[in-house]
């Protein structure tokens, strides 16, 4: 994609920056990278230039039309659905002002009427006792995503990893999140690549987070 020079130093400036990501976070595929790309643009709602590009990027990538709008159903679960809806609209102007492919309508199954939820029963327990209206929101909001595929588990777990960093909740959701990641076959230098890449995003939020990940990989309080 052609754009205009707005300011010289600063595209040497992004230009060197970007290099550095990809020469040192080898942990990480091009799909991977490119999915937390789109995640922080959901999260920071910068929907412009850089949500064009990423998007570009990612279909180069291997990230399907489909997977994009999966990406944006799970996301908007801790984006919040307002930023997920704005992600999606911009998305579909992109696709029609520069032909991109289209989705097929692949989607899982929502199961908003159900019971129960996929978390772990002892985290469920501990939200309801903090507020059970809450309570019964998460069960809702994970039971709606249980059914997807087309972002693998490792994915997944580094979509959430990456917007716990960026809010900075690097509490109970980032523990559980690194946990998830772990069960998925992740390595703990998996993990440091996954903060480490985001601090493209803001790089003191990173290296808050860094500091955390280090005290639960060193704690081993991180269960799948």
């Amino acid at each position: 994609m052609h754009t205009q020079v707005m300011d010289a130093t600063f595209d040497e400036m992004s230009a060197a920056t970007d290099n550095l990501l990809q020469a040192e976070i080898t942990e990480l595929t091009a799909r991977e990278r490119a999915l937390l790309d789109l995640t922080a643009d959901v999260c920071r709602q910068t929907l412009g230039l850089p949500f064009t590009r990423h998007v570009l990027t990612a279909l180069d990538s291997g990230v399907s039309a489909d997977d994009l709008r999966e990406l944006l159903r799970f996301v908007a679960y801790d984006s919040g659905y307002p930023a997920a809806q704005s992600a999606l609209a911009r998305l579909v102007e992109l696709e029609r002002e520069h032909d991109l492919p289209r989705p097929t309508g692949q989607a899982h199954e929502v199961n908003a009427a159900g019971t129960g939820s996929p978390l772990p029963e002892r985290m469920r327990q501990e939200v309801a006792a903090l507020d059970a209206p809450f309570g019964r929101y998460m069960d809702l909001q994970s039971r709606m995503r249980a059914g997807m595929r087309l972002l693998s588990v490792r994915e997944r777990a580094f979509i959430t990893m990456t917007v716990d960093v960026l809010y900075q909740t690097l509490q109970e959701s980032f523990r559980a999140h690194v946990g998830r990641a772990l069960g998925a076959g992740a390595a703990p230098e998996d993990l440091r690549a996954v903060v480490r890449f985001s601090a493209r995003f803001g790089m003191t939020t990173a290296w808050r987070a860094l500091h955390v990940l280090d005290d639960l990989l060193a704690d081993g309080e991180s269960t799948a």
